[in-house]
């Protein structure tokens, strides 16, 4: 394990999106442990890799960020022997992600040796080549967890659908099996329900909250580069919104650096509550960062031949995780019955 910061300058980012990707994902896990951190100090190098990556470029950080979530999955729940197969593939160069919404009235179905049914916002879709989905099976409650080797067991992809503003790097496209038959390259994770276990489900958040931290660092980089290349930065009122994007640049990051260290200290039964306040002051910093950015940058910002732009975009698309106010609602709640507490 190393704490150097991978240099993610050395990218080309004109090349294609697979070569890109892979490349970026094997900078960033160099000389990462890739299962659950084991001790803080380790989990700090992983977010700084995650901050990173989001601060470089988003759509690298949502598939860096995918692929550690499933090789921790694995190393968490599988069995030993395999889950030491699939991280030597990974360090090979082999790319994973975790597959999990399901394909409205297509849920993804296991049965007797075949999947059927599909997935949404599949990531990484033709990019990577390992998918660790749940599936639903006959024979009991819960799902299964399943790595799919993607060159084996491929499903149809459905590029069409992912037509937004942002993140298109980011390969987020729909996904189907047709009866397809599991080979010997594929294999089960895990007992029924592990995908859905507590804390790890809810406190894993924190890894994609630290992408979104980054991915403010990186809106405060691009309007202080493009003040300065314009000789903008000594206008006192570009000079104080500045100053308020590095405020809030800088509270996501020291959130999801203090989250982290109390994962640590505190009962495990709080974790979940944790990450749900570092989600929704990490959303609340991007939210007024976009606004402050467009402020200082004026229409620049919405030309899309400028790299500022298309970093807002990624921003404002990556931000709208699932239910924000859910998260405001869990962290209230363990407020209240004092299981969280205010400290310095």
């Amino acid at each position: 394990m190393t704490d150097a910061p991978p240099d993610l300058s050395i990218l080309d980012r004109s090349a294609d999106d697979g070569t890109y990707m892979a490349e970026g994902i094997a900078c960033l896990q160099n000389g990462l442990e890739l299962g659950d951190p084991s001790d803080i100090e380790r989990y700090r190098v992983l977010l700084r890799r995650l901050y990173a990556a989001g601060r470089f470029d988003l759509a690298l950080g949502r598939l860096f960020e995918g692929h550690i979530d499933a090789l921790q999955i694995i190393h968490r729940y599988g069995e030993a022997d395999a889950a030491k197969r699939l991280h030597d593939a990974a360090r090979r160069g082999a790319r994973f992600g975790v597959w999990n919404a399901p394909l409205a009235g297509e849920a993804l179905r296991l049965d007797d040796g075949r999947l059927d049914g599909g997935k949404a916002f599949a990531s990484g879709a033709g990019l990577i080549t390992h998918a660790l989905v749940t599936a639903d099976v006959a024979d009991g409650p819960g799902k299964q967890l399943l790595v799919v080797d993607l060159a084996h067991t491929p499903p149809d992809i459905d590029t069409r659908w992912w037509q937004v503003l942002g993140m298109q790097r980011s390969h987020t496209h729909l996904v189907r099996w047709r009866n397809a038959a599991l080979t010997a390259n594929d294999m089960r994770i895990g007992k029924l329900g592990d995908y859905e276990r507590e804390p790890w489900l809810s406190a894993g958040a924190l890894r994609f909250v630290a992408v979104h931290a980054g991915g403010i660092a990186g809106l405060f980089d691009g309007v202080r580069r493009h003040l300065v290349m314009r000789e903008r930065e000594s206008d006192p009122h570009q000079a104080a919104r500045l100053g308020r994007l590095f405020g809030l640049a800088d509270s996501a990051a020291a959130i999801v650096e203090r989250t982290a260290t109390r994962l640590y200290e505190t009962d495990a039964q709080t974790h979940p509550a944790l990450v749900a306040n570092a989600r929704s002051v990490v959303l609340d910093a991007g939210e007024q960062a976009l606004t402050l950015a467009q402020q200082c940058v004026g229409l620049s910002a919405f030309f899309e031949t400028d790299a500022l732009c298309g970093h807002m975009a990624d921003l404002m698309v990556y931000l709208r995780q699932p239910a924000p106010d859910a998260q405001r609602v869990k962290t209230g709640a363990a407020a209240a019955a004092r299981h969280i507490e205010l400290s310095l």
